[in-house]
């Protein structure tokens, strides 16, 4: 019997072998390409261009009020209360030097933080679009299901092999093309007061990391060319959930001039210890050398209140004016803080149990429990510096009318209903709620805000 010649036979199999190879190859090609934009390098500093409240221009703001705003940290459930705060100040008319105008139009600062930096940067790039399409575009979306189809996309699973690429850049691009569409930081130039600082968390530091062109000088890179997509992303990549976002440190190119009072606190530790410890951290990112890279996360690790940007620019300068350095402090004549707060509770649900509690229950406790202790002490901190401010007279009044100062607090835990406050303090954190608890925090928002002392005073 001949044997047949099995090497002029056809293998219906050797395509087949092939496939995987060439899939996997096209796999690791995806994937080396997969990288996040780089921040764009600064040619020269220059302390009177670029996104700071200074250069921002304000011809409908008066400069005798100051009115800032503090939005906290908490999903949809924050960018909600920041919403309704937002809608009853466009709802409320002044007449202030004569003139009658909405509250609204007085904001100078907002100061936000994770899931309340989608509102301030929505209202920053639209202004009045938010009040017409913010709630179908982000509030009653399903946020969180949207960015998680993202992620298993067999694409972006691909891409997100890269040691470069994570799924905070997936993040960045849904937010994009959702919201922000292309735009950067030179659009909010362009758009004036109110100047609106998202801040994130340093994650070697621990410590505040704000979007302004002062704190991009540190790293000689230029603002106005950033995204703001990456910029809310960074705000709110929660650990283990979301990977850091990436910042390239080109400190020392640029001929970068440290602030007056940097050299004085690292000269004077004793005299305040906390501006000191300021003063080293904001000196660590001019080392490019030894911190190339800055990698940034949530920035309620930091600080969940959106209240430490504005404390750090009064410490800095030793000053409650420090706020108002782009003012003429010679006629102002009313400092306005409207905090914002979507604080939760502790997570009481482990103590119930007689088990050893979970990886998950203790990474959350882990997580929260710190935040919440450290955003009380910001607050009663803050409480603590503006009724010194309100009661006694400042250098600046020798020669001039005194300056009022007023906090007003819109906080879910100031619901004076108990039942009502343990149902919005339930409400959950995530980037998805149903539309009709949108709606109640909305509307809670208002009401908290008429009903605060400090607003009826003011």
């Amino acid at each position: 019997m001949k044997i047949p010649n099995t090497h002029c036979m056809p293998n219906p199999f050797k395509g087949y072998r092939i496939r995987p190879i060439m899939s996997l190859c096209l796999a690791a090609l995806l994937a080396s390409c997969a990288h996040y934009p780089d921040n764009a390098p600064l040619e020269h500093y220059d302390p009177t261009t670029g996104y700071r409240l200074e250069t921002l221009p304000s011809e409908d703001n008066s400069g005798s009020l100051l009115l800032a705003l503090s939005f906290s940290g908490g999903g949809t459930r924050a960018a909600a209360l920041a919403y309704g705060t937002l809608e009853r100040l466009a709802r409320t008319e002044i007449v202030w030097e004569g003139h009658r105008k909405r509250l609204l139009d007085e904001v100078d600062i907002i100061s936000a933080v994770s899931g309340g930096s989608y509102t301030a940067a929505y209202y920053a790039l639209y202004r009045e679009r938010l009040f017409e399409d913010f709630e179908a575009e982000f509030l009653k979306r399903n946020v969180q299901g949207d960015i998680t189809r993202k992620f298993l996309a067999p694409a972006n699973l691909i891409r997100s092999w890269s040691p470069r690429f994570g799924r905070s850049d997936l993040v960045a691009e849904y937010l994009d093309d959702n919201l922000f569409h292309d735009a950067t930081f030179a659009d909010l130039q362009r758009q004036g007061r109110p100047f609106v600082l998202i801040n994130a968390s340093d994650l070697s530091l621990g410590t505040r990391f704000e979007f302004s062109q002062d704190q991009f000088d540190l790293l000689c890179s230029n603002l106005a060319l950033y995204p703001l997509s990456r910029a809310v992303t960074a705000s709110s990549a929660v650990p283990v959930a979301l990977t850091p976002l990436t910042l390239r440190n080109h400190a020392g190119s640029c001929d970068y001039q440290e602030p007056d009072w940097v050299q004085a606190a690292l000269m004077h530790r004793t005299a305040s210890a906390r501006r000191y410890y300021k003063a080293t951290e904001l000196r660590s990112y001019l080392d490019a050398e030894r911190r190339p890279y800055i990698h940034l996360l949530d920035g309620a690790l930091s600080d969940n209140t959106g209240l430490r940007a504005l404390l750090d620019r009064i410490l800095s300068r030793e000053d409650p004016l420090g706020l108002a350095q782009a003012l003429d402090t010679q006629k102002l004549r009313k400092v306005v803080l409207i905090m914002v707060s979507a604080e939760t509770r502790p997570d009481l649900s482990v103590d119930r149990i007689g088990s050893v509690p979970t990886p998950v229950q203790v990474v959350r406790n882990v997580k929260d429990t710190p935040i919440n202790r450290y955003s009380f002490e910001t607050i009663e901190l803050f409480k603590a510096y503006f009724d010194g401010w309100a009661q006694r007279p400042l250098e600046h009044e020798k020669e001039r009318q005194p300056i009022e100062f007023y906090l007003i607090e819109v906080t879910l835990e100031a619901i004076e209903d108990e039942l009502d406050r343990d149902d919005f303090m339930a409400i959950p954190t995530s980037l998805s709620l149903p539309s009709e608890q949108v709606d109640a925090l909305r509307e809670m928002a208002g009401h908290l805000l008429d009903e605060s002392p400090g607003f009826q005073r003011c």
